[in-house]
This record gives C-alpha cells, sequence and structure tokens, in this order.
C-alpha cells in the first residue's frame, strides 16, 4: 500500500492539510475507483502535515494512516443513511448571486485555505453564500478548472471531497466561532469534468457544544444531477493553535 502524502498546495489552515483533500485521498485508497459511490465515513484523530508520507494500512472495508505509529487519520466504508439529507439543487444564478453573501470576504479564519481562501488564486475559490430564501442553506458556483485534471478529463477523487468540505462549515457560519474538520462521510457517484459548470450546497443540521453538523451536495450546473454529497462533524478551535510556524 502506497503512503498518503498530501501536497502542500492542498492546505486547510497554514500548516496542515485540508480536511476535506486528505480524507478522500484516503477514501481512494481504501475502494477502487470505480466504488467511489459507496460511502466512506473519515476521521481526522489529529491534523494532517503537509508533504509527509504517513503510512496507510488496509483490513476488510477500513483503513488508518499513520505518522512514527500514531494515528492521523482512520477511514471504514458507511451507510447510505450517514450521508445526512438529500439536499434541494440550486440552480447556477442564484448560486452565483449567493456568493456576495460570502461570509469569508470580511472575516476568515484560514484565507489560504485550499478550498475556501480568499488569498488562494490557485485555489478552489469557492465563495458560499447564505440563500434569501433559506438561511440555514449556503450556495457557490464551481467550475473545475483544467490543471485539476486527473488525466480522464475529470476531477481526482481528493479535489471532489475538498470541494465537498468547507461549504458546509460556512453554512453554520465561521465568523468569531472558528471550526475545523473533525469527521466527514461522501459518496461521489460521478466525478465533474473539468470546464463543468458545477454549483455546491450546504446546509447546517444542528450545533451541540463545540460541534456543528452540517451536509454538502455538489450538482451539475446544466440539469441538477448529483455528482456528490457529504456529511460533516466540524469542531469549534482557536485558530492560533493551527497558525503556520
Amino acid at each position: 500500500m502506497p503512503d498518503l502524502v498530501v501536497p502542500a498546495r492542498f492546505n486547510g489552515p497554514p500548516a496542515s492539510a485540508n480536511g476535506g483533500w486528505s480524507a478522500g485521498a484516503l477514501a481512494a485508497l481504501l475502494l477502487p475507483p470505480e466504488a467511489s459511490a459507496r460511502p466512506v465515513s473519515v476521521r481526522l484523530h489529529r491534523p494532517p502535515p503537509l508533504d509527509v508520507p504517513m503510512s496507510v494500512e488496509v483490513a476488510d472495508d477500513a483503513a488508518t494512516a499513520r505518522i512514527d505509529g500514531d494515528v492521523v487519520l482512520t477511514a471504514a466504508v458507511a451507510t447510505e443513511e450517514a450521508l445526512g439529507p438529500d439536499l434541494p439543487a440550486v440552480d447556477l444564478e442564484t448560486a452565483t448571486a449567493a456568493t456576495v453573501r460570502y461570509a469569508g470576504r470580511q472575516d476568515h479564519p484560514f484565507p489560504t485555505c485550499f478550498v475556501c481562501g480568499t488569498q488562494r488564486p490557485d485555489g478552489l475559490r469557492l465563495e458560499p453564500g447564505h440563500l434569501l430564501f433559506r438561511e440555514e442553506m449556503t450556495a457557490c458556483p464551481w467550475t473545475p478548472p483544467e490543471d485539476l485534471d486527473a488525466g480522464d478529463g475529470r476531477v481526482a477523487l481528493p479535489v471532489v471531497w475538498a470541494a465537498l468540505d468547507c461549504p458546509g462549515g460556512w453554512s453554520a457560519d465561521l465568523v468569531g466561532r472558528p471550526m475545523v474538520l473533525g469527521t466527514i462521510t461522501a459518496a461521489v457517484p460521478e466525478r465533474p469534468r473539468v470546464g463543468e459548470p458545477c454549483v455546491v450546497v450546504g446546509t447546517v443540521l444542528g450545533r451541540s457544544g463545540r460541534r456543528t453538523l452540517t451536509a454538502t451536495a455538489l450538482r451539475r450546473a446544466a440539469d441538477g444531477a448529483l455528482l456528490a454529497r457529504a456529511a460533516h462533524i466540524w469542531v469549534e478551535v482557536d485558530p492560533t493553535a493551527f497558525s503556520a510556524p
């Protein structure tokens, strides 16, 4: 089994990996590409490092990534029910209009995040803003650029998981309450094509203490077809603990 390495480009907080990308990378090692529609749940036990090899062990329907014996990520095949609610489609015009309400433009705990960072011209540049008619939901457009081509004209699985990550957190509003991903459960029936306009929607499901539950869905803009979906558990943190050294 090859090591899992998160390239520095795919960071979340400045000194650690984006949770969705690293979780998707482990899921890709657990299941063959043709099985990406099966739900997989990944727990982040500690912030995944950047550019550091993590040994991976796969046994039955589970996988573990470690550094020097310490567990960093664990993954296991999950059920459809673990994916949370099936979120409704949002059209491209509505999703684009919602980006003007993206709170991260004014206050972002991790502005260099690969997925939603405002200081990352080479990132996904997702700007999920709240919908006027459903304030618990966010939406934003996403057209995958050509530099994310996995070699088959489609986006690599870890990037799809990354796109399913941050829009969930922003549905709960991260301003003044920064959170990091604790657990993500996702399924990807179809990876989007590069250059294909898509829409990502997110919704907050509930809060309990330092934990917040959210869900996201990625759909093709042209016909609203579901490409991928996820459910998350977020954990409130002190952002200074995730600052670059």
